[in-house]
């Protein structure tokens, strides 16, 4: 980051920064990706079984009650 703008208190003390629109929504997108990734991970690392999608719905399908 270029230019860091900062929002300070009356003693000095840096509590905001202002950044740019683009920057900013980068932040948010890498922020969701990292979470997605992390999210993934778990998921494989866990005992769990997983089945096609195309399983699940029709799992769903068959057993929805009516």
């Amino acid at each position: 980051m270029k230019n860091n703008q900062y929002i300070t208190n009356k003693k000095g003390k840096k509590i905001s920064v202002v950044l740019p629109i683009r920057e900013y929504e980068k932040i948010l997108s890498e922020l969701d990706e990292l979470s997605t990734i992390k999210a993934y991970d778990k998921a494989k690392s866990s005992n769990l079984k997983f089945i096609a999608a195309e399983e699940a719905f029709e799992y769903i399908k068959t057993n929805r009650k009516k």
